[in-house]
């Protein structure tokens, strides 16, 4: 993250949580939102990064100027913030811990049960971007976090080689292993995009790049 980039993040942060506090009294939304961006540019990221917080944030914004997808939308920008906060590449409960945070730090600074709850909420369901149907909150951010596998060949190329340099402590086989699982149980799901404007204009080019990525893998796997 740049010295320029900083400010402007933050005045992102502290419009949406003050938003979110709907004129509620609470502390200064600074000092959280500084935590969270030292999180996020943490020197074990690669592709979890403050470009990534950005990219989700601005697709969550995409989405809202597109299609207005309803919602709590001022929950899900804080959600966003929080959903890879806490990021370590060889541990397994990233978005537990995560959750917990957003549970902690969002109580501190003046949010309601019900809105620290939601936000928590939407941190874990991007575990599985498995939202229920007519969970606008939870397809919104869940849109918004898979946005990069839409992308074009090169930026996607960029994305996985990113994502393999966090993980370079796993050796090839397992790497390749354990990425395919996580691309066929996405190509699973009945829709990787759940929004209209997601489905519309993100799906088709999302699932060429996860096949051919996924052929890759198996490709380079042998015979």
């Amino acid at each position: 993250m740049t010295a320029d980039q900083e400010p402007a993040l933050l005045r992102r942060w502290t419009t949406t949580l003050l938003a979110a506090r709907a004129g509620r009294e609470g502390p200064d939304p600074a000092p959280y939102g500084r935590n969270l961006l030292a999180r996020w540019a943490e020197p074990q990221r690669r592709y979890h990064t403050v470009d990534h917080l950005r990219a989700v944030l601005d697709r969550i914004d995409e989405l809202a100027d597109q299609g207005g997808e309803g919602g709590e939308l001022e929950l899900v920008r804080l959600a966003a913030w929080f959903h890879d906060a806490v990021y370590r590449p060889d541990r397994s409960e990233n978005e537990e811990r995560s959750a917990t945070l957003a549970e902690k730090a969002l109580t501190e600074a003046g949010l309601t049960p019900h809105e620290v709850t939601e936000v928590a909420r939407l941190v874990r369901l991007t575990t599985t971007h498995d939202p229920d149907p007519g969970d606008l909150n939870g397809e919104t951010l869940c849109d918004a976090d898979l946005a990069i596998l839409a992308t074009d060949p090169d930026t996607y190329r960029e994305y996985t080689a990113a994502v393999r340099e966090e993980y370079a402590f796993v050796p090839d086989d397992a790497f390749r292993d354990g990425r395919a699982t996580v691309l066929r149980h996405l190509l699973s799901l009945p829709r990787l995009f759940r929004t209209p404007y997601g489905a519309a204009v993100w799906e088709e080019k999302a699932r060429e790049n996860a096949e051919r990525e996924l052929a890759e893998l198996t490709d380079s796997n042998g015979p």
